[in-house]
């Protein structure tokens, strides 16, 4: 199978793409030069709830106080070489905003459950199509 046939298979149905999944797409193809064969697909999460803290939904965020935003993110789930796109409520996204200022390059407690969400999450997905 190549690539190609992959990452569209890794897409909705639907012709016309969201600006999420272009962004994804192209995080999914700097992965790919940068991963090569490590990078297989990617998926866009799309659950109504925040990955992070599943009980508040995912929607615009104040960026520095300012503008509304959305915060997309990608996790690379190793065990499938899935490039998992996902979105953040407000309080999610400014913890981990705030904790990065503090400590950069550091993985909060916070990544670790959002990490965990989205993998139970894909498989899910995944079996969802295999009924």
């Amino acid at each position: 199978m190549s690539s190609r046939s992959r990452r569209q298979h890794s897409k909705p149905a639907s012709d016309s793409k969201s600006e999420a999944e272009k962004i994804l797409e192209l995080m999914y193809e700097q992965g790919k030069a940068q991963f090569g064969s490590a990078m297989k697909s990617f998926w866009l999460y799309s659950g109504d709830f925040c990955p992070g803290c599943l009980a508040r939904p995912i929607d615009r965020i104040k960026f520095k106080g300012k503008e509304d935003a959305l915060s997309i993110n990608g996790f690379m789930y190793r065990p499938r070489g899935v490039l998992i796109g996902y979105f953040l409520c407000e309080v999610c996204a400014n913890y981990i905003f705030k904790e990065v200022e503090k400590h950069p390059y550091k993985q909060t407690p916070l990544h670790s459950d959002i990490e965990r969400n989205l993998a139970e999450a894909y498989h899910k997905h995944l079996s969802s199509l295999d009924a």
